[in-house]
């Protein structure tokens, strides 16, 4: 025997507004971030960032979760990498120095972790960086410029 195959038409269902139950605070928020950012060069640990909210760990690392997007390991990871970015840019430090001074525990451990990050090593990286700092500076002067300057 042979069911009828009814098909019905659906409306679109609308995503309902999310409302963010079960974060963190936005004064607990920039009081975790200012204290991670501060420490960044040191080593971390979720449980010392969630006393300072005076959270459990496990409640303190749903709700930065739940605000962030990201773990607090993840979120850290993240801000490590962008200090290393400044750091590889701006200074001539090497990269030991930076992966220590941006609270890596070696260079191999910060450049897998910066190559998983940014598709790329923080060597090359910098390479690039370097390069394209050295094109600006190459670039001719504009033509107005160039009368200026030869005036």
């Amino acid at each position: 025997m042979a069911y009828p195959q009814h098909t019905t038409a659906r409306a679109p269902v609308s995503e309902p507004h999310k409302i963010n139950i079960g974060g963190l605070s936005p004064q607990r928020e920039r009081l975790v971030k200012q204290l991670i950012l501060e420490r960044l060069g040191d080593s971390l640990e979720v449980t010392e960032l969630a006393e300072a909210c005076a959270l459990s760990r496990s409640h303190f690392s749903r709700a930065f979760k739940c605000s962030t997007g990201y773990s607090p390991q993840d979120w850290i990871r993240q801000q490590r990498i962008a200090r290393a970015k400044q750091l590889i840019q701006h200074t001539g430090l090497s990269l030991t120095q930076i992966s220590l001074e941006c609270g890596f525990c070696d260079q191999a451990h910060f450049c897998h972790l910066f190559t998983r990050s940014e598709g790329i090593n923080p060597f090359a990286w910098r390479c690039r960086v370097v390069k394209g700092l050295e094109s600006k500076r190459a670039q001719p002067l504009p033509a107005a410029a160039q009368l200026h300057a030869t005036v």
